[in-house]
């Protein structure tokens, strides 16, 4: 890890962050980073409390002067994406996040990042940490799980926050306030099959890789191409002209990450290879030049594999290659009341294909729960007639707009005074942990904020300084703001 980046302005929120990017922590594994920031609380001698959930909560007194003011609520995640380009060699459990600084950024070797939640977090242990910080009194809420089911914010009960202000730390733009974000639902789709012997002689591995992927709902507008999508047209293609039998599929990892990775395994006859191997090297051509601007080092390759010995059945090949390609995938519809936000979409996020067991995981988001149903129904009659199962987890709600709410204006009125221009106050479709939250909470105060972070949940993120700065003084300078408690 880059000296560098621990001395970078501010610096005890740069090595709050490089100690924490030291942690492994992945979604639903975060045992250990739960254990570091229980541990930290506790040093500081801070009443310190981990909820059943893993939830950690740390409460600090308001500085002196600042008793009277309204106490707040200060939210983080723990967890992180664990991504890695095919070609790093990493291990997410053993090792710390590789980071280096180039330029006004901070970035990662080969994985993702950590900048989202960790600047957040770091934010809240530096604040925790200070002895010169005028602020109110504090209820540092660091959640699990957030990146994969929101499962510490949905098991957080009511009552143990005494916070009447929420501010979140997870937005990715440092010229926007978030007061608004869509809600989610998984839908997965699998079923059992019986492998076929392949009746053909030659062995093929097709790979798909290079893809610019990014999070699954803030990018999802953007027309980033889904690898899970793409071969499956690759795969179709090829059966449509020839009599190509499909081993095995994997493609994609993670629900909230749009694919940048598949790879395909499948039979062909000796008669027909070349010509597939020159089809192939077509498709390349025609994926790079509809994508070259949002996915400009996409590449398609095919080479020879060991012998196979069991295929999909012809019938389910049909079957499922066609659900695939009948599923909606990325915006299904935009707001009709906010210009250019996403108002429904669906990630089709991994395409299992693997000894005897098939299985499709979506991630489906809507700020209007009555469509996001609707999508998640047309979803299930696709697979359903692949003769697939259904089912639904991870469901939560979305965050309704309070535009009129006094943290919001008074956040507005701040933003513009310090930066000269008037901040985006908008409602985004990733999912926040404040509409959950706001469950069992719901007379507290929310927004989100934060500094410029790029490529969330791909090894391409990385986190601007300057903005880290700017973000930074204007979280002190809102907590000097604040009203007093009435």
């Amino acid at each position: 890890m880059s000296d560098q980046i621990r001395q970078l302005e501010p610096t005890a929120l740069w090595n709050h962050f490089a100690d924490l990017n030291a942690v492994p922590r992945p979604s639903k594994k975060e045992q250990q980073v739960i254990e570091f920031i229980r541990s930290f609380g506790q040093s500081l001698g801070l009443e310190t409390l981990v909820d059943e959930a893993g939830n950690v909560i740390i409460r600090k007194k308001a500085t002196a002067g600042m008793e009277d003011k309204v106490p707040v609520i200060i939210q983080s995640h723990l967890d992180m994406v664990h991504q890695k380009n095919a070609d790093t060699v990493f291990d997410f459990a053993t090792q710390g996040i590789d980071m280096y600084l180039e330029g006004d950024w901070v970035k990662a070797r080969g994985t993702t990042l950590g900048a989202d939640n960790g600047i957040g977090v770091a934010s809240i242990m530096t604040l925790l940490s200070s002895t010169d910080i005028p602020h109110p009194a504090i209820d540092a809420l660091f959640t699990i799980d957030e990146e994969t089911g929101m499962t510490g914010a949905l098991e957080l009960k009511g009552g143990l926050l005494k916070g009447k202000i929420l501010l979140n730390l997870d937005t990715e733009d440092d010229t926007e306030l978030t007061i608004g974000c869509a809600g989610g639902i998984d839908v997965t789709a699998t079923a059992n099959y019986s492998a076929q012997t392949p009746t053909g002689d030659s062995f093929f591995r097709i790979s798909l890789k290079g893809l610019t992927g990014g999070h699954s709902g803030m990018d999802i507008h953007k027309g980033r191409a889904n690898a899970n999508k793409l071969m499956n047209r690759v795969l179709l293609e090829l059966s449509n002209r020839f009599s190509i039998q499909v081993a095995d599929i994997d493609g994609g990892s993670l629900r909230n990450a749009i694919p940048r990775e598949s790879v395909a395994t499948i039979v062909s006859t000796m008669a027909e290879a070349e010509t597939i191997r020159e089809s192939i090297k077509g498709l390349n051509k025609i994926l790079q030049e509809e994508y070259s601007f949002t996915d400009p080092k996409l590449l398609l390759e095919i080479s020879p594999a060991e012998k196979i010995t069991g295929v999909l059945p012809d019938e389910l090949q049909y079957r499922l290659l066609r659900a695939i390609y009948a599923c909606p995938n990325g915006v299904y519809r935009l707001s009709p009341d906010i210009a250019g936000l996403v108002q429904t979409s669906n990630n089709i996020a991994r395409v299992m294909v693997k000894d005897g067991n098939w299985t499709v995981q979506c991630l489906t988001r809507s700020s209007v729960d009555t469509e996001k149903a609707d999508l998640a129904n047309a979803l299930s009659s696709a697979f359903e007639l692949a003769g697939g199962s259904i089912s639904y987890g991870g469901k939560y709600p979305g965050w309704a707009p309070k535009p009129g709410s006094p943290i919001v204006q008074l956040m507005s009125e701040l933003y513009l005074e310090m930066n000269g221009k008037p901040a985006h106050v908008n409602a985004v479709h990733a999912g926040l942990e404040c509409g959950i939250i706001g469950t069992n909470y719901p007379d507290v105060q929310m927004i989100s904020f934060g500094p410029n972070i790029t490529g969330a949940h791909s090894p391409d993120e990385k986190v601007q300084v300057s903005s880290v700065q700017k973000y930074w003084k204007f979280l002190l300078e809102t907590l000097k703001r604040l009203p007093n408690n009435e």
